[in-house]
């Protein structure tokens, strides 16, 4: 009986540790980071082909971390967007067409905690509104679905402000905003976005 007794009181010892300790690492935080937008060209495809201009922008996280396998965000981040189509065809001329691009995101955060240092994985998808600079001819809106992955790390300045760098990038279909050719591109693009930012843990 004193044995079941010691051991009862040493499983729940161990529960009670296991709370204290995940919840020691719990983390709420609010984060601001700028960013370089790292473009590829895609296409042609039906005869098309799409460049977006390579530009700066800026982000704004809400970021939850429960335990280190249970984690959630919620992102949104604008850039400048300028897009360059080029037909396939000899007579075809460029058509360029300013545009700001505007991302809404939730992602799945996976992380570890060591001292200061918080390294972590993330995927998630969200939408990218591509809008055209308005008093453009010939010009559309364009809302696609975007695929995030990437992965950084946190490390804690003081004890409720830290730096982040991270490493995302976007999957998502060619938003065609100009109609002129008429017709709707259809490859995916890869924009890769190094970043780095400020973090404020509640």
């Amino acid at each position: 009986m004193r044995l079941h007794s010691l051991l009862r009181s040493l499983a729940l010892s161990f529960f009670f540790a296991a709370v204290v300790c995940v919840a020691a690492h719990a983390q709420t935080d609010l984060a601001l980071s700028v960013y370089g937008t790292l473009d590829k060209t895609a296409g042609p495809n039906l005869g098309v082909q799409d460049t977006t201009s390579n530009a700066a922008g800026g982000m704004i996280e809400v970021r939850h971390i429960r335990n280190p396998l249970v984690g959630y965000e919620a992102t949104y981040s604008f850039n400048r967007a300028n897009q360059l189509y080029v037909g396939n065809c000899s007579l075809c001329l460029p058509v360029a067409v300013s545009a700001d691009a505007h991302q809404i995101a939730g992602d799945w955060v996976v992380s570890a905690h060591a001292g200061n240092l918080r390294p972590f994985a993330l995927a998630g998808a969200g939408l990218l509104l591509t809008e055209p600079i308005s008093g453009q001819s010939y010009t559309q809106s364009s809302n696609k679905a975007v695929y995030v992955y990437g992965g950084g790390l946190d490390w804690g300045v003081l004890p409720h402000i830290g730096l982040r760098f991270q490493y995302r990038g976007n999957v998502y279909k060619v938003p065609y905003i100009t109609t002129i050719y008429g017709t709707s591109v259809d490859p995916y693009k890869h924009t890769a976005e190094p970043m780095v930012g400020a973090y404020f843990k509640f």
